[in-house]
């Protein structure tokens, strides 16, 4: 029988997670391990998937524990979904960048934001990971924690087990250019590639017709320029349309938060921009989301069971049931994309059978597009082996080339900010000096 384990059960990522597990035909029985250092979030999540068993009718088993040695081993699949101490450095990493004038909307995967969370995060994963193969030897594990890059770039160093980064922004955004482009999703054909939340649409057709003159002139018809500003307006300038939302996309490059009028000018509410945007509302979601679990646990709010397009269980399908399927997902280059550093991550669309991930190759992205994906993956490089070397030194060096700090701040500026931010946080990273 299947098992899985979800390290990180707490997040609002296993809910829907799990109805995609069990609305998989034919998997009726099998194990979820779930594993939470909060143990009122983890029995929050054991309620939850104990409930979801019970609406499905699926004789799966549920084990839940503190403790992720008395419950993994033997795992098929391991799911990463922890949060390293987020709750308690989410102000830091946007208040104190602000000082410096690095403006930030999301900040989990670079700037100073994306820095702290990866010299946080990944020490624990890296114990996660010891144990992991210890326990569950043959298992794939399937990464959803960020900074994605960074986590799966460490992962393939330290490990040969097999991993990929799974995140929903492929699968959203091709549905996002569908209705852009008043064409039905189902007919919709696109080629992409590049790295998580910077994965380029290099060929975007509907009946073989190129649908970037489509787009450009719809911008102007419909107003969809407001809708989607940055992405958009990049899109204009850099001829193809970019995988992560405009908020998320604005804080990995130069052009677009470095002035207050630029902000302004192409950035708007919400994940189009908005300043601290992450910071001012992440402590609230998921207070209201383990609120909402508890509303459906009661009966007071219905649980929905319809499927999401998240690629965790189309893997474990395909795997499970000797299928072939089609995901995108983060894995190490090694030439899949020419042009992109051959000991990096890229994400690519990926076959999925009985033998697990099979990456299909890319070829070259073209160069202005691959370049901007490089100067990214300076970023995690320098910052995964800061994390690996305990070195303070590297992890400064990961900040000064981002692309963003590098745009507003001076080298000065940029070890001043650093430096605070880590005095800020030394407790959570204590092995580095």
């Amino acid at each position: 029988m299947t098992k899985i384990a979800i390290i990180g059960a707490g997040s609002a990522f296993t809910r829907e997670i799990i109805v995609d597990i069990f609305n998989i035909e034919g998997l009726a029985e099998g194990t979820i391990a779930l594993v939470d250092i909060d143990p009122d979030r983890l029995a929050i999540a054991r309620d939850l998937v104990s409930k979801i068993i019970e609406m499905t009718g699926k004789r799966w088993q549920v084990l839940a524990s503190t403790d992720r040695r008395e419950v993994i081993a033997g795992a098929d699949f391991v799911i990463n979904q922890i949060e390293v101490v987020g709750l308690e450095t989410v102000r830091y990493e946007y208040e104190i960048p602000l000082k410096y004038g690095v403006n930030q909307c999301i900040g989990d995967t670079l700037g100073p934001g994306g820095l702290f969370k990866t010299l946080r995060t990944l020490p624990s994963w890296i114990e996660i990971v010891r144990d992991v193969e210890e326990l569950c030897p043959d298992c794939v594990i399937l990464n959803y924690t960020n900074p994605m890059s960074a986590v799966t770039l460490l992962t393939s160093r330290i490990t040969e087990l097999p991993v990929v980064g799974l995140c929903h922004s492929i699968q959203n955004t091709s549905r996002q250019l569908a209705k852009y482009a008043g064409v039905p999703y189902e007919e919709l054909k696109w080629r992409a590639g590049g790295i998580n939340h910077m994965s380029w649409f290099v060929e975007l057709t509907h009946q073989g017709r190129d649908l970037y003159p489509v787009l450009l002139d719809n911008i102007s018809k419909f107003e969809l320029l407001a809708k989607d500003p940055v992405r958009f307006d990049a899109m204009k300038y850099l001829g193809a349309f970019v995988s992560e939302s405009s908020g998320h996309f604005s804080e990995y490059n130069p052009y677009y938060r470095k002035r207050q009028v630029l902000i302004d000018r192409h950035c708007s509410s919400g994940y189009n921009g908005a300043t601290g945007y992450y910071a001012n509302n992440w402590p609230t979601w998921r207070r209201n989301n383990d609120e909402e679990i508890k509303r459906q646990l009661s009966g007071e709010r219905p649980i929905e069971l319809e499927s999401s397009h998240e690629y965790a269980a189309v893997i474990i399908e395909a795997m499970v049931k000797h299928e072939v399927k089609t995901i995108y997902g983060s894995v190490p280059n090694g030439g899949l994309i020419a042009n992109l550093p051959h000991d990096g991550v890229v994400e690519v669309a990926c076959m999925i059978d009985r033998n697990g991930i099979n990456p299909c190759r890319f070829g070259s992205l073209p160069e202005h597009l691959a370049a901007m994906c490089r100067s990214n993956m300076a970023f995690f490089e320098l910052a995964v082996s800061a994390v690996l070397n305990n070195d303070k030194e590297m992890a400064m060096h990961a900040l000064m080339v981002d692309p963003l700090t590098a745009a507003v701040c001076s080298l000065a500026e940029i070890k001043a900010m650093f430096e605070e931010l880590f005095e800020a946080e030394r407790r959570f990273i204590p092995d580095m000096k």
